[in-house]
């Protein structure tokens, strides 16, 4: 790692934020080497740093100056000012929000899959790259271990999303609806479009326009499209995101379609290649992915693997991941990497 590398943290007082800087301290980057941003609100506010604290300073198009890496853990609308910035003072940028995912322009990275191309070797236009969203890159992880054994049509994906997808103000508003609701009051929804407490909302984010998919859902769509076409393969991710009245983590129901039958003992075998999985499957035991089970993991846990007599080329599985933990990890990962890259 260069010794004169310095690291922004944009966004750092927020669910994602945090776990950026709690990586970053995992993985030996001094305290000198980071710093802190966030919104005017949070201008003057300390946060964790292994045992030091750093100041939050406000993110500003002149903020960036002498910064090699920005990791951006922001909204998209935040992240569509400040990564134009960034790039202009000459950082390299790592955006996690949906801003650019669709953008052609802007290479679009998964870490464990094609980091390669944010390589010496590999140019692209520009300073900035995207990171797919936690529901894709899961999926991604577990679909091509699958691929390479057995090729893969489709995966439909049912998203079982935590109140975390949200940020600060989506775990905020279940806790005070949790709390009310136990007190006998009916909450007022203010971030989900319906009360998440005790209750199942089969929408996570606005509805496209003209269409009967959300934004979620769509962008899994179009990731899984843009990551898996550079193989020369275009496996099709769809499903249904359900946010429900869990804090942290995601489950994922998976169906998959596979090109050849693949008897359920080769799936799981399939499954195990992947440093990016932990195969958690013997049910007779109760042993399977939660998300209690996958906080602080950077892996995806996978188990319940069946297969269908009647229909030998699906299999469904069930997966968990830490939802903040990965997006954050996936920051660290990429930044570390452009830093690699020649000034």
């Amino acid at each position: 790692m260069r010794e004169n590398l310095r690291i922004a943290v944009v966004g750092a007082t927020g669910v994602v934020g945090r776990e950026v800087l709690a990586n970053l301290y995992a993985r030996d980057v001094p305290v000198e080497q980071v710093q802190a941003f966030g919104s005017e609100r949070s201008k003057g506010l300390e946060v964790e740093y292994g045992e030091d604290t750093l100041e939050v300073e406000r993110a500003s198009a002149d903020a960036f100056r002498g910064i090699h890496v920005v990791l951006l853990a922001t909204p998209a609308e935040a992240s569509r000012t400040l990564a134009p910035a960034a790039q202009a003072a000459g950082a390299w940028v790592v955006d996690a929000s949906s801003a650019f995912r669709s953008d052609g322009n802007v290479p679009l990275i998964l870490p464990g899959f094609n980091t390669e191309a944010l390589g010496p070797g590999f140019s692209f236009k520009g300073r900035v790259v995207s990171l797919p969203g936690i529901v894709t890159s899961a999926t991604v992880h577990l679909v091509e271990p699958l691929r390479r054994a057995f090729g893969v049509v489709r995966a439909q994906v049912t998203a079982l999303m935590g109140a975390s997808s949200a940020g600060v103000r989506g775990i905020s508003e279940l806790e005070k609806q949790t709390a009310d609701l136990l007190s006998g009051r009916e909450p007022e929804p203010q971030v989900f479009p319906h009360r998440v407490g005790f209750n199942l909302v089969p929408q996570v984010g606005g509805f496209m326009v003209n269409s009967p998919w959300t934004e979620e859902e769509g962008g899994w769509t179009l990731e899984a499209a843009r990551l898996f076409s550079a193989l020369g393969e275009t496996p099709v991710l769809a499903g249904t995101a359900v946010q429900v009245p869990t804090f942290h983590g995601h489950g994922l129901t998976v169906n998959v379609q596979l090109k050849k039958p693949g008897p359920v003992e080769q799936v799981r075998a399939a499954l195990k290649t992947s440093p990016s999985l932990k195969v958690l499957d013997v049910p007779g035991e109760r042993v399977y992915p939660m998300p209690m089970l996958v906080m602080s993991d950077p892996a995806v846990h996978v188990g319940r693997v069946r297969a269908f007599p009647q229909a030998p080329e699906w299999v469904t599985l069930f997966a968990s991941v830490d939802n903040a933990g990965r997006a954050a990890a996936h920051l660290v990962d990429a930044g570390l990497k452009l830093a690699e890259r020649p000034a």
